[in-house]
């Protein structure tokens, strides 16, 4: 099965309003022209969301999401973020457990599971993000600990819920660090994240599933990782934030 590829920019705790529209148009010069089989996504900070919407407005196979959320709807939580708020801003996904958010602000799988829920409830289409330490690679429980965030977090959900499901492996070790994984490890890993979604929804809708590959992902490594069967695309961070690294990225997407 052809699955469109996806190249999704993880601004982190990075730029400001001013910044928006300097790098769209820095963007749109240095990267190849839109095509069917490659998508970009955008995950700027919560202040920047609406104006990050407006810059990609119109923009063929352009999204943008939100890089967390709360799994209430709306509440007495300093400080949170709801899902339908995110979705009110025009943005259409949202990432799911992303390892700083599991190591840095105390997310479990528990509750990676009801922002999951949240997400989906609220019409966006979430990018479940799943990861092992260093320590747990090296201890040989790299495939357990993936397979037991993923199940954790999606089993029980509907076939119609499983389709808006992207999943983003991205090994924690290899997260600003300058490592990344083998192209080979990668796609072995990504297959066995494959075998599961089968197990938890249908092999069909596993198929069509988007796994992307996040770690230290760069323009000189990103064509060979994009390159691999069950990649399916790439979830990049600090490289993101250069708008002619990130074409770069998008370009070798483009092949």
């Amino acid at each position: 099965m052809i699955r469109p590829l996806l190249v999704a920019a993880n601004w982190k705790m990075h730029k400001s309003s001013a910044d928006v529209s300097a790098y769209f148009d820095a963007f749109d010069r240095a990267a190849p022209a839109p095509r069917a089989g490659v998508e970009v996504a955008f995950f700027p900070p919560f202040p920047l969301l609406e104006a990050v919407v407006r810059a990609t407005r119109g923009r063929r196979h352009a999204s943008v999401g939100g890089q967390t959320c709360h799994w209430q709807a709306q509440g007495a939580f300093t400080g949170e973020v709801s899902a339908g708020m995110i979705a009110d801003t025009g943005a259409r996904r949202v990432l799911v457990g992303h390892s700083e958010r599991r190591q840095l602000f105390g997310e479990t799988d528990e509750t990676c599971a009801l922002k999951l829920r949240a997400a989906l409830a609220a019409g966006l289409e979430p990018m479940l993000c799943v990861g092992e330490t260093l320590e747990e690679r090296e201890r040989g429980s790299a495939r357990a600990v993936v397979l037991r965030q993923l199940t954790r977090a999606a089993d029980g959900l509907t076939r119609e819920e499983s389709a808006r499901l992207t999943v983003a492996y991205e090994p924690v070790w290899a997260i600003g660090t300058g490592r990344t994984a083998e192209p080979g490890d990668a796609e072995e890993m990504h297959a066995a994240i494959r075998e599961i979604l089968a197990t938890l929804s249908s092999p069909e809708t596993a198929g069509a599933t988007r796994i992307l590959y996040g770690g230290s992902v760069k323009p000189d490594n990103a064509a060979v990782l994009l390159g691999q069967p069950d990649v399916d695309g790439a979830l990049v961070g600090g490289a993101s934030l250069d708008p002619h690294g990130f074409a770069a990225i998008v370009a070798a997407a483009c092949g």
